[in-house]
């Protein structure tokens, strides 16, 4: 009986200290963390990852009271990875996001919005260009490329060191410029052609001062950011997989700190 009870702890051991790390990745991660993926299939996933992740590392977890002061520090050292990872991948989501709000806003769709239970209330542009972004994610193979950096990261951030460090943080505040520089990267074709428009309305209110810019402009703005976006659609899905190329560079690289 005592030599059951001791195998049931280890097993759990076993079981306890990656689920953290995996569970928190699956909490965060934008991909992952959408309320249609909802909380029985992220922790069968969770479960289900866990236990591959443990066939593939064959390596003995330290037996670690959770309810001691360093069973504590491992629990939230742990999940500190798993949010730091899904982070990086939330990060280059908000590029998306931002992208979108700037376009929806110089083609004058900035009322129209939509309720995202996800993301909250955004721009329909801005979920346009989530959407591109998850199919992009999935059909490049990105959930298989987000796994083995987690299958990585136990032997890079092995169980039971204390991984905390200035640079760790450091990359972390880096990264979150892609917020910016992914969005303008993203938007930049619709905007500067959407720049040309604007000039090519300014030269028509200068040269008929009584046409009526605002009945005029608008539905032109609105015609021409519609074509403008649908022809730069090739151009940003290369731009949109560039964000995610970086995500997952960022992730291997956080790993390295």
């Amino acid at each position: 009986m005592n030599l059951l009870a001791a195998n049931l702890v280890d097993q759990f051991y076993m079981l306890i200290w990656p689920m953290l790390r995996i569970g928190a990745f699956m909490a965060f991660a934008s991909i992952y963390s959408v309320r249609a993926v909802n909380l029985r299939v992220r922790l069968a996933i969770t479960v289900c990852m866990t236990i591959f992740l443990l066939f593939q590392l064959r390596m003995d977890m330290p037996r670690i009271d959770p309810l001691t002061l360093d069973g504590l520090r491992e629990i939230f050292n742990q999940l500190f990875i798993g949010f730091s990872m899904g982070l990086i991948m939330q990060l280059a989501t908000a590029s998306m996001v931002v992208a979108g709000q700037t376009v929806s806003n110089s083609i004058g769709l900035s009322i129209a919005n939509m309720m995202d239970p996800s993301l909250g209330n955004v721009p329909v542009t801005s979920e346009f260009f989530t959407i591109l972004g998850t199919l992009i994610f999935v059909t490049t193979g990105g959930d298989l490329i987000v796994f083995g950096i987690l299958l990585d990261s136990f032997q890079h951030f092995p169980i039971g060191e204390n991984l905390m460090s200035q640079a760790m943080y450091g990359k972390m505040i880096t990264w979150s410029s892609v917020i910016f520089f992914g969005a303008m990267l993203i938007s930049l074709p619709v905007m500067v052609t959407l720049l040309f428009v604007n000039i090519g309305l300014g030269f028509v209110t200068r040269a008929a001062p009584s046409l009526n810019i605002f009945s005029v402009g608008f539905p032109a703005m609105l015609f021409s950011g519609f074509v403008i976006l649908w022809l730069a659609i090739p151009n940003i899905l290369d731009r949109i997989n560039w964000v995610w190329i970086q995500a997952f560079n960022q992730l291997r690289d956080l790993m390295l700190h």
